[in-house]
């Protein structure tokens, strides 16, 4: 039996947070989802480093940043990510409440797989993240050696 892979989840707001995993539970989606607050926790989670130095080996089989985010926005978070030769693969979605094109152009130039503007709607908010979540978590091949089990 295969595992699932885990998500990982740097969004600051605790509203979307609970909406983000009410979403993916509402499709009942049984990956683990690994929150972090801040593009900090996120690279210390991606790197075994701080209070992520004992989590499991492997790495998570899509990470979901948002992008205004406090101590490190989350195109920094994706230029390291794209930078590193054990994380360039994992498939990064930014999720943002930032309509602006310079946005949307420098993450494409850093290398995000997916871009998606955070509908104000609820309903449409989780619409989006029960396709995103289900197309990244499970039904999305990575390459192999890029996201392992657990």
């Amino acid at each position: 039996m295969t595992s699932l892979k885990r998500i990982l989840l740097a969004e600051d707001s605790p509203q979307d947070v609970e909406m983000t995993l009410h979403a993916m539970a509402k499709n009942h989606l049984a990956n683990e989802v690994v929150v972090v607050p801040n593009g900090v926790e996120a690279l210390d989670y991606l790197f075994r480093r701080g209070k992520f130095s004992e989590r499991p080996e492997g790495n998570p089989v899509v990470a979901m940043l948002d992008l205004k985010m406090p101590k490190l926005d989350g195109l920094e978070v994706l230029r390291q990510m794209k930078a590193h030769p054990d994380l360039k693969r994992i498939p990064v979605v930014i999720m943002t409440g930032s309509r602006e094109e310079s946005d949307l152009v420098k993450s494409y130039d850093l290398g995000v797989n997916a871009f998606v503007v955070k509908p104000v709607d609820f309903k449409q908010f989780v619409d989006s993240v029960q396709n995103l979540s289900c197309f990244w978590g499970l039904i999305n091949e990575p390459p192999p050696g890029s996201a392992s089990a657990g």
